[in-house]
């Protein structure tokens, strides 16, 4: 009997990466994105409600012919993201014609973490480029989405930049590579400063007490995002990869998308 080993393998990474038994089977007819990131894109659970990324708001601006995989891992960096073994289980189970994202930044810059940190213009580069080529030797198409910025606002409201130089890293690597850009960064940097501190409180995670169960204390998280958030996050990353296959303009349009269109796991499946 020949084994097929490649096949053995992409079912293993398909099972551990959370796609579903019904659609691998279908996988070949399906163009997928897939998602390497940290906490700011991952898909969350039903414990964690209303917390989202902004990978898992992804299939709202697309068509139903999409299939997403958001591979996204809270703490990640792009360092560790590669060490601990999960670009290599995108890379055995996406195919040609597949689209991989690929953000990174807000835990490469935890100095004090040497599993995690990187340097923006040497060991950094060199991670994206891990990902960068092992998606092109399969045939499939990388896009670099750099990190999304964080509620950050001085005394007087004015907004600030908090990644340093790392987005800037990240766009020469794309100039350099030739590889499309999504400037993350520099667009919810605009939509941040357009709503005001009080405002991007509706984005952000912050709840009152008593508001949310799983947060019965209440909550002010500047990085990550509730479901809304997530939403108009992924419709930045959405409207701006004009490279993603199988964008839904209707939906881009649509200023008034609710938050119900999101679902939460039972567990979070990158750490299940």
């Amino acid at each position: 009997m020949t084994i097929d080993r490649r096949g053995v393998l992409r079912a293993a990474a398909a099972g551990i990466l959370g796609i579903p038994a019904a659609s691998r089977a279908t996988a070949h007819r399906k163009t997928t994105v897939y998602v390497a990131g940290d906490s700011t894109a991952a898909t969350y659970a039903t414990a964690d409600v209303p917390r989202a990324g902004w990978g898992q708001a992804l299939p709202v601006f697309l068509r139903r012919e999409i299939a997403v995989v958001n591979a996204a891992l809270s703490g990640a960096s792009s360092k560790s993201f590669v060490d601990l073994g999960r670009l290599d289980l995108i890379l055995a189970a996406i195919r040609p014609g597949d689209t991989l994202l690929v953000s990174f930044g807000h835990n490469d810059e935890k100095s004090e973490d040497p599993a995690r940190y990187t340097e923006p213009w040497s060991t950094f580069q060199d991670h994206l480029r891990l990902h960068l080529d092992g998606a092109r030797a399969a045939g499939a198409h990388p896009i670099l989405v750099t990190p999304v910025e964080r509620r950050r606002f001085t005394a007087a409201g004015v907004p600030y930049l908090s990644h340093g130089e790392y987005p800037d890293a990240m766009r020469a690597l794309a100039e350099e590579t030739r590889t499309p850009l999504i400037d993350l960064t520099a667009l919810s940097f605009a939509l941040w400063g357009e709503l005001g501190p009080e405002a991007t409180k509706g984005y952000f995670l912050w709840l009152d007490a008593g508001v949310s169960p799983n947060y019965p204390t209440g909550v002010a998280d500047n990085t990550h995002f509730q479901a809304h958030g997530a939403i108009e996050v992924a419709r930045l990353v959405v409207s701006a990869g004009c490279a993603i296959p199988g964008r839904d303009v209707r939906a881009l349009r649509d200023p008034a998308i609710p938050d119900t269109v999101l679902s939460w796991p039972a567990t979070r499946p990158a750490e299940s």
